[in-house]
């Protein structure tokens, strides 16, 4: 992997960073925090940019520019605490599944099992209550099981059954034997290593990346400022040493993600479990520094003075959208048993036989 700066991912990291600036931000403190969705402010921006075309391979008529410009992408919205009205057709271009969508349950992965699918003539009825990443969703691509591996089925507007309660954050869909059919079904949801899930893993990982990092970059400026004690803050080692620590965080969570995103590009053969590593990381990442970031703020980061509250909100959503970080720790931990089980076996060593009790 190569580290030095592509001078086109900085080109395009300033541009998302100029056209973010000027989307207008909730200030409340109460309610959503962000304009969520695929037609949220941020669309216009990304439309100008021509996003949709940045990861689309150049015989498709895209700019081949890889994962890591969706990466990119992903971490500049988080970091704007802005919505992101990127992930959910990303990913629909992965599966072949209609733009415009909106992503619902990916929350209950790897499991995949909040809303059940029921056997029924030509299709399947789903019920159960899942989180959507839009407030006004039209299409669903609702994450589900309907017998083997975790599936995405899309469920059409006005669909039977289908109702969606914008008033919480993040919004909640509800589905009561909603029908749909074989036609409906986007595509398995499997473990592949370069798959759409690997995929909007590290979008998601990129995203929550993002959103530490700004909120990061507010404290650090406010410490930089405001004097307490006859110093400023940031001059106080119970600030500026924890901070520090944060922003060894976010270098290792930068760098599992970005080698995550090239692998994916660049050596599919050495992925493995990369991509559900650094959502993991960035999960935790996110929380943390966000909890550090309002700490070091005090009672302003909870006004709309600093807009700290927003990642703050934004934190508490989006670290668990796409599986718990527990959850998916387990899936890492399983794969790191499996391949010192199968080295064992293949050594002929007396360890194999003892890990398997």
């Amino acid at each position: 992997m190569d580290l030095t700066p592509d001078p086109l991912f900085v080109q395009l990291r300033k541009a998302l960073r100029d056209g973010l600036a000027g989307v207008p931000a909730p200030d409340g403190v109460h309610g959503a925090p962000v304009a969520d969705g695929a037609t949220g402010p941020t669309r216009t921006v990304l439309d100008a940019l021509g996003a949709a075309d940045f990861e689309r391979p150049a015989s498709a008529g895209g700019l081949g520019l890889g994962l890591a410009a969706g990466a990119l992408v992903s971490e500049e919205l988080g970091r704007a605490a802005r919505g992101n009205s990127y992930r959910a057709d990303a990913m629909a271009a992965d599966m072949g599944g209609p733009a415009g969508a909106a992503l619902a349950g990916l929350e209950a992965l790897p499991v995949g099992n909040r809303v059940t699918a029921t056997p029924r003539a030509g299709g399947w009825e789903l019920t159960g209550t899942v989180t959507v990443d839009d407030p006004e969703p039209g299409t669903l691509l609702v994450a589900t099981r309907t017998g083997g591996e975790p599936v995405l089925v899309a469920v059409a507007r006005g669909a039977a059954g289908r109702t969606t309660q914008s008033e919480c954050r993040p919004p909640v869909v509800r589905l009561a034997a909603t029908p749909v059919t074989a036609a409906d079904m986007v595509g398995a949801l499997d473990d592949s290593p370069t798959g759409p899930l690997a995929r909007a893993r590290l979008r998601q990982a990129a995203y929550l990346l993002g959103i530490a990092d700004g909120a990061h970059q507010i404290a650090v400026g406010y410490a930089g400022f405001r004097r307490q004690f006859g110093t400023r803050l940031r001059d106080l080692s119970a600030v500026s040493f924890p901070l520090a620590r944060a922003m060894v965080a976010l270098r290792a969570t930068r760098a599992a993600v970005y080698q995550a995103a090239w692998s994916v590009d660049s050596d599919p053969d050495e992925v493995g479990t990369a991509p559900v590593v650094a959502l993991a990381m960035a999960a935790e990442t996110a929380r943390e520094v966000v909890r550090l970031s309002m700490q070091s703020c005090g009672v302003r980061a909870m006004t709309a003075e600093l807009g700290l509250h927003r990642y703050f909100r934004l934190a508490a959503a989006e670290s668990a959208r796409y599986g718990d970080p527990a959850a998916l720790w387990r899936i890492v931990g399983a794969d790191r048993v499996r391949t010192a089980r199968g080295a064992a076996a293949e050594a002929g060593s007396p360890v194999t036989a003892a890990a398997r009790q």
